[in-house]
């Protein structure tokens, strides 16, 4: 049984909904977990497919520059050779990486309206008949949710260009990152129940500084995640929908503790 506000009718979360509740809640709601899973195949797709095809995209702009090996025939030159090979497979590690990113980054943009809907059908089926319906499903919803996902990402593109030179500053420079990533984790999921009720930007941003610790206990996991090359790609398109859900109901308990 919920608690229940006894001025609304409405019912109330404690003021912290731990990430075991969020489970527990996808687990017992087949809806919410087929959605879930739906969204899980759906990002993973996206991203297998704008990966490969960003690898091809790369192959044919520098494919021609690692296609015959230098020849040595001097110790000088054998250095040269040497430095291609380690050049080589350098390249070939990092444009994978940036496939993977951008790939992710896209699929994330295009699939923002199916965790929007993730984020409604939370919201509503925790509420219930105390569930406030708005817009509702429409095409200029849609589009409105692809686009504030483009501009999170744009906003993605702006902390991996900061993160990437505060990682110059040792020490500091790794705790300032963790931040930036976690801050950042957490308005990529405070977007989804925000969007329903068509905030801006800016006040999603706001919503973040205003409950920085609510938020740094929100981004911080996902945040860890993120920053393991490679499999994080895997991780958080498998634990995305869980992550919706999470901030969903933490974002219902925050606003009804205002």
């Amino acid at each position: 049984m919920h608690q229940m506000n006894s001025a609304t009718g409405q019912p109330v979360l404690p003021p912290w909904v731990p990430l075991t509740y969020s489970i527990a809640f996808v687990l017992k709601h087949v809806k919410i977990l087929a959605w879930s899973l739906l969204l899980v195949a759906a990002t993973g797709v996206l991203t297998w497919l704008g990966y490969i095809g960003a690898l091809e995209f790369i192959q044919g702009l520098t494919g021609h520059f690692f296609q015959q090996p230098l020849e040595s025939t001097g110790f000088l030159s054998w250095s040269v050779v040497k430095g291609w090979w380690v050049l080589k497979y350098l390249f070939f590690i990092v444009t994978r990486v940036i496939a993977f990113y951008l790939s992710f980054l896209v699929a994330y943009c295009l699939t923002a309206p199916g965790y929007v809907l993730l984020s409604t059908a939370t919201e509503k089926t925790y509420l219930g008949d105390a569930f406030e319906i708005e817009d509702g499903f429409t095409v200029s919803g849609v589009i409105i949710d692809v686009i504030e996902g483009c501009k999170i990402g744009a906003v993605g593109i702006l902390v991996t260009i900061a993160a990437l030179f505060a990682n110059f500053i040792p020490i500091i420079g790794q705790i300032v990152v963790l931040l930036i990533y976690t801050f950042y984790s957490a308005l990529m999921f405070v977007d989804y129940p925000a969007s329903r009720h068509r905030w801006s930007l800016g006040r999603k941003i706001a919503w973040v500084r205003d409950h920085y610790k609510r938020s740094f206990r929100l981004g911080i996991f996902p945040a860890l995640i993120s920053m393991v090359p490679i499999i994080n790609i895997f991780f958080m398109a498998l634990l995305f929908p869980l992550f919706t859900v999470h901030t969903t109901l933490n974002f219902i308990a925050i606003e009804q503790h205002r």
